[in-house]
């Protein structure tokens, strides 16, 4: 059983500092679709036809992105410490996002991460990576601990040593030197066959290939209202000063 981090009326289960594009943009519009739906608004939206791919299959296979909604993690969900609240959070955030200016993203390709599929830079970007480490030094303070079941859990996980020290010390395996910036595009494809991960790929690139070159100008705020639910995107706040 998972334990409970205390929270205060109003506050949402947990939060999370994440890179997603403008709402409304062609990036955000083309993204949503892919998994089927809306992060900003919370609702359903009919995905691309992918050839020999009934829509319930690929529905299951994107299933796990969608609920957390079109993005790339910066900050992993965490919850708020009892003495925190959703005030002190945006002001935090914006006090860090004040120090960055916007900067041009590198193009992104589809690739299979481990046992996914997403999107990641063609080439390799400083600019992401130390916005990453940012954000998940700046925004420690407002993040609970994990309750020991949880931590316990994902220790089990099969994590490396640096993998497992990254976790204890910041609530989260994949990051600072073990950070890749991506975008999910499914959820895990071990029992998939291999059909299906090249339908998926090559649907993929069709989706997402005439897109324009990407800015990254805001954080996103993104939300789980209670426990299990749906992410929701609250707040774009504008990089700079």
């Amino acid at each position: 059983m998972t334990e409970a981090v205390p929270r205060r009326r109003g506050a949402a289960h947990r939060y999370a500092a994440y890179f997603a594009p403008t709402i409304g943009s062609a990036w955000w519009d083309t993204g949503s679709h892919w998994l089927g739906r809306c992060a900003a608004s919370g609702q359903p939206l009919p995905q691309p036809a992918i050839d020999g791919m009934p829509p319930a299959r690929q529905q299951a296979l994107t299933a796990a992105p969608r609920r957390y909604g079109w993005h790339a993690t910066l900050k992993a969900p965490f919850a708020l410490p009892s003495h925190l609240d959703a005030a002190s959070l945006r002001t935090g955030i914006r006090h860090i996002c004040k120090a960055w200016e916007p900067f041009d993203m590198p193009a992104l390709q589809v690739v299979r991460l481990d046992d996914f599929l997403a999107l990641v830079p063609v080439v390799p970007s400083r600019a992401l990576n130390a916005m990453a480490s940012a954000w998940v030094t700046g925004l420690h303070a407002f993040a609970a601990p994990l309750p020991p079941a949880e931590l316990q859990r994902r220790r089990a996980s099969g994590l490396t040593p640096e993998e497992d020290a990254l976790l204890q010390r910041w609530g989260y395996p994949f990051v600072l030197d073990r950070f890749r910036f991506h975008l999910s595009l499914t959820g895990s494809l071990r029992e998939a066959d291999e059909a299906e991960v090249q339908a998926l790929h090559d649907a993929a690139q069709r989706h997402f290939g005439a897109l324009p070159a990407q800015r990254f100008d805001a954080i996103s705020l993104f939300a789980e209202p209670e426990p299990r639910a749906d992410f929701v995107c609250i707040e774009q706040m504008a990089l700079g000063a």
